[in-house]
């Protein structure tokens, strides 16, 4: 097991990482380690540090006779061999490195005896989480439950009086997973920083859609750091500053003065047209991932929903919510941002996450698998179900529908087919929707690009979802760090294939839209715009500064700059000149 090697008390302490979502946070830190959820932690007078050692050796003797009567029981039950599974736990009770740890732990952090004793014992769990031998990796489930039995047998009665921390923090975590940084509370969280990760995860993604400063590669944070830490997180420059100086805190203060100003004067321009300086007009909406998020939407400015992903509603629970509820939530979506308009992705998801139908076994490579448009129209009951919810939903506001991974003009067909269907299926039940409801498709994989020509004619408008477009056109796993590298949204295939999804549109008289981290990177806006784009969505939280890039741009420079990027062969080269042209005309948003 590693032995803990805290940061020395008090001294400025930076550790670098890889930035991948802008901001600054400043405040104490909470560290997050797997397993189970850390107990409240709060620090104490030299005076109580005896009393925390009782209250620490009490709970290992309640522990200890817990599973005394526990193996007694398996023993009556199942016989001896059986019952001896508990010894390994009984000895995790009386190990005297443990023991001496966690008393050590108590004096020095003056930290609350359960939370010293949870941070040494996460120390030794992700120790053990990071062997090669598999059998002690496997040991760390029994070690999970002498933690979660210690922990429990903490006595609240007899926690002494304490003040409680600000609840403002930045979180320290080993990894987050999309679903956890969705349901950060935005309102404690001042942003966070991770072990694992990349640019390009959805983590990160979400980070910069929620507008969260964060940093991943922070090589054993969790194993480093200690919760309550004075901090500040550096999301533009991916610095974790430990015990920063009076002289660090000034100068990051000032830099936050300085992005406060920035931010005051975007939102003053909240109501202005997203217009170029020679006319051209673009549309600004949002993604959202949270019916809750309407509030966000309606502060940003933004023109409406330009991807509502409807997997959190769907997937969040043991069974998808009928059809009933999921209009209940569609119309809430209408009536709140009506006159604008809501684009409703169907289901986006592999078939491993539905509820009622759980693979059987994983597939070998999802990204390529059942995944998308291919689940909802292999599974029409639950696909005329989403489409019918979604209709009835259009009787409220202006909604769109949009299917996800189309690769070929069929599933387009198809998909249509069972929209008619619905709608016959309505309209005999008298129930009122809008007959006029417009129908897109996402244009994320190369096949759809190619044939853009062909699928115009039968849909109502395209969203080029750039992150899935970039991965399979360079066949880049986005996530993974040997790779990552080539994961370029300058890449001439990539421009290409939106120049001519582009194309397509307007030959055939419908629109382009962006969804895809393309269009909130404002290092882009010029690319975006010159290659014709006519609509970008992007979190709510970017939208201030995507609007404000737009309003200071001539459109006219960006396709001349974008006709020569079509000529370009190299990614760096597209990348400089649409930086270029970005730093010309907002430098303020890019410093």
């Amino acid at each position: 097991m590693r032995a803990e090697t805290p940061m020395a008390d008090k001294q400025e302490t930076v550790l670098q990482g890889t930035p991948v979502s802008p901001g600054i946070g400043i405040g104490p830190v909470h560290v997050v380690a797997r397993g189970f959820s850390a107990p409240e932690v709060y620090e104490i007078s030299e005076k109580d540090i005896p009393a925390e050692q009782e209250r620490f050796k009490a709970a290992l003797e309640e522990t200890k006779g817990q599973l005394d009567e526990l193996q007694e029981r398996i023993k009556a039950i199942s016989g001896e061999e059986e019952s001896r599974i508990f010894e390994a736990h009984l000895m995790v009770l009386e190990d005297r490195a443990m023991l001496d740890r966690v008393a050590e732990a108590i004096s020095t952090r003056r930290q609350n005896a359960e939370f010293a004793f949870y941070a040494v014992m996460q120390h030794f769990l992700e120790a053990m989480r990071r062997v090669p031998d598999p059998y002690l990796r496997e040991r760390t489930a029994d070690l999970e439950d002498v933690c979660q039995r210690v922990l429990r047998n903490f006595r609240e009665e007899e926690t002494p009086r304490h003040t409680e921390p600000d609840g403002q923090h930045i979180l320290v975590a080993y990894d987050l997973s999309p679903s956890d940084t969705a349901a950060i509370n935005r309102r404690h969280v001042l942003g966070f920083a991770t072990e694992l990760g990349s640019v390009n995860s959805h983590t990160a993604i979400l980070a910069r859609s929620l507008g969260l400063p964060a940093i991943v590669g922070i090589e054993d944070a969790v194993l480093d750091i200690r919760t309550l830490t004075p901090a500040i997180l550096d999301g533009y420059t991916g610095r974790l500053i430990l015990h920063p100086s009076e002289e660090t805190l000034a100068r990051y203060r000032e830099i936050q003065d300085r992005k406060e100003k920035v931010r005051l004067d975007l939102e003053s321009q909240r109501d202005e047209d997203t217009t170029t300086t020679d006319g051209r007009a673009i549309t600004l909406s949002s993604n959202i991932e949270f019916i809750d998020e309407i509030a966000f939407v309606q502060n940003s400015g933004a023109k409406g929903v330009g991807l509502y992903r409807t997997e959190f509603l769907l997937l969040d629970g043991e069974e998808m919510p009928g059809e009933l509820e999921q209009s209940e939530a569609y119309t809430r979506l209408a009536k709140a941002l009506a006159p604008h308009p809501v684009i409703i992705r169907t289901l986006d998801a592999g078939g491993d996450k539905l509820p009622v139908e759980p693979l059987t076994e994983p597939e070998p490579n999802p990204f390529l698998g059942w995944r998308g448009i291919r689940v909802s129209l292999d599974r029409p009951g639950m696909f005329k179900e989403q489409l019918r919810a979604i209709l009835r939903a259009s009787a409220h506001g202006k909604l769109a529908v949009m299917f996800p991974l189309v690769s070929g003009l069929g599933e387009v067909r198809r998909a249509k087919n069972y929209l008619k269907e619905c709608m016959d299926e309505l309209a005999h039940q008298g129930v009122p929707f809008d007959e006029m409801l417009e129908t897109g498709v996402m244009i994320e994989v190369p096949s759809a690009a190619i044939i853009a020509d062909l699928i115009a004619p039968e849909v109502d408008f395209f969203s080029i979802g750039t992150n899935d477009l970039i991965q399979y056109t360079v066949a880049v796993d986005r996530v993974n760090h040997h790779v990552a590298e080539l994961y370029r949204p300058t890449h001439p295939a990539v421009v290409r294939l939106i120049k001519q999804t582009v194309n397509a549109a307007v030959n055939a008289g419908i629109w382009t839209g962006v969804c895809g981290e393309m269009a909130g990177d404002i290092r882009l806006t010029p690319l975006m715009l010159g290659l014709g784009v006519e609509e970008l969505s992007v979190g709510p939280h970017q939208v201030p500064r995507v609007r404000r890039a737009i309003r200071a741009l001539s459109h006219s420079e960006c396709v001349a700059m974008a006709d020569e990027a079509l000529k370009t062969p190299l990614s760096p080269e597209i990348m400089n000149a649409t930086v270029g042209l970005a730093r010309k005309y907002y430098p303020e948003l890019l410093d």
